[in-house]
This record gives C-alpha cells, sequence and structure tokens, in this order.
C-alpha cells in the first residue's frame, strides 16, 4: 500500500470534535477529546465513539459503564485543545471547563451547546483505538443551533493546517 495515498485519502474524512467525559463513585474524572464518532441506529439511539485504548479516558469509561458526549460548537476551539491531554478536575471545573454531573453522573460541560448521556453497550477492542457503542439514555441541549444542527458543530478542519486525524 502506498502510505501518503493512504494518508491523503483517509484524511478526506471529515470529523466533528467532540469531549468524551466520564466520572467514577470515587471523583476520578476523564475527559478526553473525540472524534471518531457517529450514530449507528434510530432505535435504540446508538452512538459509536473510537476511543484511544490506552487513555485514562477509556479505561474509566469500561470502569463506570457510562460517558457523556459533549458536542463541541463553533469557536471552541480551546476547549478542544484543553482535552488533548488528561484531564484535571479542580473543584467544579475539568481542565478548566465548568461542569456539572449529568443524570448518568458522567460530567457535562457548562459550554457545551448540547450532549448526549450513554451507557456502555459494548465495546469492540481491536486496534489502537477501542470502539465504544453506547446507548443514548438522556440528550441535552443548551444552546438551539441556528439552521441546521451538523452546521453547529466544531470540526477537525477548523483546528489549524497542522491538524489531522487518518492515515
Amino acid at each position: 500500500m502506498d502510505d501518503d495515498a493512504k494518508k491523503t485519502a483517509l484524511r478526506m474524512i471529515p470529523y466533528g470534535i467532540y469531549v468524551m467525559t466520564a466520572e467514577d463513585s470515587d471523583g476520578n474524572v476523564a475527559a478526553a477529546t473525540v472524534n471518531w464518532v457517529t450514530q449507528t441506529s434510530f432505535d435504540p439511539p446508538l452512538v459509536v465513539i473510537g476511543v484511544k485504548a490506552d487513555s485514562g479516558a477509556y479505561e474509566l469509561v469500561k470502569k463506570t459503564g457510562t460517558f457523556a458526549l459533549n458536542m463541541l460548537g463553533k469557536g471552541q476551539q480551546g476547549a478542544a485543545f484543553g482535552f488533548f491531554k488528561p484531564a484535571v478536575k479542580d473543584g467544579n471545573t475539568i481542565s478548566g471547563e465548568a461542569y456539572h454531573a449529568g443524570a448518568n453522573g458522567a460530567p457535562i460541560l457548562d459550554s457545551a451547546p448540547a450532549s448526549v448521556e450513554c451507557s456502555v453497550a459494548e465495546i469492540v477492542a481491536r486496534g489502537d483505538h477501542h470502539i465504544v457503542i453506547g446507548e443514548v439514555t438522556e440528550a441535552n441541549v443548551a444552546v438551539e443551533p441556528e439552521g441546521r444542527a451538523d452546521e453547529a458543530i466544531l470540526e477537525m478542519k477548523e483546528l489549524g493546517d497542522n491538524v489531522f486525524y487518518g492515515g
């Protein structure tokens, strides 16, 4: 396989930017910027997320069986970059972002225009990112989008010319 062609072709897949969060009963918090996300079923409502297999977020989601997927909106590049590194909890903030507990206990970022709370339905453990299948148990919209909802999401291409995924 031509490595350059593979990299270019896979980088043509568009990605939204999200923050996956989880918190256990001991107060341990994980939050990670993720972008391999899609809805896979309407009934029941299911989402899938590719999560780095050796990350703290993956370990905590596996342990708790619940998580929240916080949608980042246009202009939230700072939040996206803030969760590229391990989360730091300080009072009611995670890595400087205010949050509150969702119905399932997972952190909901106060600045997120929308979020879904999920229970882990299944994990497909293969490759360097494992696929977490989550059943949506709650949906929250803090800011109604103007126009198409899918146009309100922060996209990978908005993080700068040197930030890519794929390949």
